[in-house]
């Protein structure tokens, strides 16, 4: 399984993440025609060097939205306890931006946390 993201999208995701550090951030993706094309910030967030929270209540209903992303300030790019849990709530393709938010530290995981490949098309 690959996954498709757009360059422009991808770029903008590891800008928010460099401007949250120390922080993590978190958003939901949009996909059209099966590549992720754009985000959403989560509504409300409280974020931390370790966590981000947000009111899922504020959340639109969005069928569009197939996965979500958010951002580990170190260097780990793998699921915590955690973001298993936080998986398995929103279903999908999930991914994971690491410091120091270069394309080579996001990884797009399924909602039981097994890697998956990720394509970055123009």
């Amino acid at each position: 399984m690959e996954i498709l993201i757009r360059r422009e999208l991808l770029e903008y995701l590891l800008q928010l993440a460099r401007n949250a550090y120390p922080n993590e951030f978190a958003g939901f993706l949009r996909e059209k025609d099966g590549v992720f094309e754009e985000v959403l910030i989560a509504p409300n967030p409280h974020a931390g060097p370790r966590s981000v929270f947000f009111d899922t209540w504020m959340l639109p209903f969005d069928e569009s939205i197939k996965g979500t992303v958010h951002s580990h300030p170190s260097p780990n790019p793998w699921p915590s306890e955690a973001d298993l849990g936080f998986f398995s709530k929103f279903g999908g393709v999930h991914f994971i931006i690491a410091w120091p938010f270069t394309e080579e530290t996001v990884r797009a995981y399924t909602s039981e946390g097994k890697r998956i490949g990720l394509k970055v098309v123009e």
